[in-house]
């Protein structure tokens, strides 16, 4: 008969399971609470230490951990001295292990719970005869989840637990333990801690901390000011990522993830006049960025309206002492280093998207000017910082900016005409010293003929559409001058 070795705090559909394990000719050995469970259902099962001759000690922290439960496991069927070995020590095979831990996460979720409380929650001899059971899933079906009962019987009473199968279970397994060590890393480390709310106030949040890097958002030193909320975070990483991007004296405003106004200049407190000037309303109870040191003169102009947070390499000490003046703004000192290699991560239903960050920058030496008409000296470096912040920008985006500031920002739109037209109402000036960038290409030469009736004369895009040839004919019968970088930048 074949053996199934079972311990499981959830004990959801249990009784059916090992009933239909039984049925299937399966001998059921288990250990403490799932054991009498078992018996309770009226259902035959032994207890593990008849397969390990060893009692259960120390209050039952140790009773899996044995050599006749891991050679048991981990025997590779397919050697013979690993099955010799076997009998020499009169060890079984065990051919089937169903183990969910202890509940670790849900108990220290709970109020007033103590750390040795905590502790008592770890499982220790679960994760290891899991692992051990994946690692051999060749030969030993592991199963964590009482959801995948009903296939697995299903499985067994036709004789198709496949190898397929198997690596299917084996890596809900490793998954599943992953996930149960970092929820003991989070709460020893305390890298986790519950936020106030999420985006909304009906909606809980916490924040896991999975680095510690000087140069990430979460590991900033807050100099001054309250707690930040689940928005201020993911404001400040917005602000954070585009800020950094800059070698020269810069400052960024952002609201609801998106920019709406960013600002270069000589000095510091000169960026961050060009950033407010860029939108003075939009501006109004965001987090701005600067890549440089807050200076005195540049704290005192950052005063002069209302500023969620501010995040910077550093802040002077008579800057430091202006800011301090109002209560509640954070201020956050951060390396702003950039990373080598960076990876995103976003979470949908039954996992998450992982890709490499948007690193790709502008190569004015390598753009290539379609249109009859050449971009000036001035509108190539607009260009340079237009096409920077279209990269940060909710997509599609277009953003119009001058060799200093940004003039108008579009994000978000469904169609680029729409952002373009948003752009151009929220823009502070237009002439013929102000570009556009677009994230993406022109499917059709309409947002050509808006832009020209607004007087824009020079465009930066991706180009790439099957429809380039009209926009570069609308763009040379208008005097515009047209630039494409090859690259696009969505931000979804």
């Amino acid at each position: 008969m074949k053996k199934a070795l079972i311990s499981v705090s959830d004990k959801r559909g249990l009784e059916s399971f090992v009933q239909g394990l039984v049925d299937n000719d399966y001998t059921l050995y288990s250990t403490g609470g799932t054991k009498k469970a078992i018996e309770s259902f009226g259902i035959p099962v032994k207890s593990v230490t008849e397969l390990t001759n060893y009692p259960e000690i120390l209050d039952g922290r140790v009773k899996t951990l044995h050599p006749h439960i891991h050679a048991g496991l981990l025997a590779d069927r397919d050697k013979q001295e690993h099955l010799d070995t076997l009998k020499e020590q009169d060890i079984e095979l065990i051919d089937l292990v169903v183990v969910n831990l202890y509940p670790f996460k849900e108990t220290v979720k709970q109020a007033g719970i103590s750390e040795l409380d905590a502790i008592e929650n770890i499982d220790i001899g679960g994760p290891t005869m899991l692992r051990a059971a994946a690692k051999n899933f060749r030969s030993v079906v592991a199963i964590v989840h009482p959801e995948d009962y009903k296939e697995v019987l299903t499985r067994i009473k036709d004789d198709d637990l496949s190898l397929a199968f198997r690596r299917e279970l084996m890596v809900k397994v490793f998954a599943h333990t992953n996930d149960y060590d970092q929820a003991i890393v989070n709460y020893f480390s305390q890298n986790e801690e519950q936020l106030r709310y999420g985006e909304n106030p009906h909606q809980s949040a916490r924040l896991i901390r999975t680095s510690f890097a000087p140069n990430q958002i979460l590991n900033a030193k807050i100099l001054h000011g309250k707690a930040l909320s689940y928005n201020n975070y993911r404001d400040a990483e917005a602000a954070y990522s585009l800020a950094k991007k800059f070698t020269g004296p810069a400052a960024v405003a952002v609201k609801h993830m998106n920019p709406c106004g960013v600002g270069v200049g000589e000095y510091i407190s000169e960026a961050f006049q060009n950033c407010l000037d860029a939108d003075p309303q939009s501006i109004f109870g965001g987090i701005v960025a600067l890549n440089e040191p807050v200076t005195k003169r540049a704290a005192e102009k950052i005063n002069e309206i209302f500023i969620e947070v501010v995040i910077a390499p550093g802040f002077d000490d008579d800057a430091l002492e202006v800011l301090k003046e109002k209560k509640n703004i954070r201020l956050l000192e951060l390396d702003f280093t950039e990373d080598e290699v960076a990876e995103e991560f976003v979470s949908v239903s039954g996992g998450y998207l992982v890709q490499s960050s948007d690193t790709g920058s502008l190569d004015v030496s390598t753009i290539e000017v379609v249109t009859e008409r050449k971009p000036s000296r001035e509108q190539l470096k607009a260009m340079a910082l237009a096409w920077e912040v279209a990269k940060h920008v909710k997509s599609n985006a277009i953003v119009l900016a001058n060799d200093k500031q940004t003039v108008g920002i579009g994000a978000g739109q469904m169609n680029r005409v729409g952002a373009l037209k948003i752009a151009i109402e929220r823009a502070i000036e237009m002439n013929d010293s102000i570009v556009m960038a677009s994230d993406g290409f022109f499917p059709m030469p309409d947002s050509i003929e808006v832009a020209h009736a607004h007087g824009i004369k020079a465009i930066i895009q991706p180009g790439g559409s099957k429809r380039d040839q009209d926009v570069i004919d609308k763009c040379n019968e208008y005097g515009i001058s047209m630039v494409f970088t090859g690259m696009r930048h969505f931000k979804h």
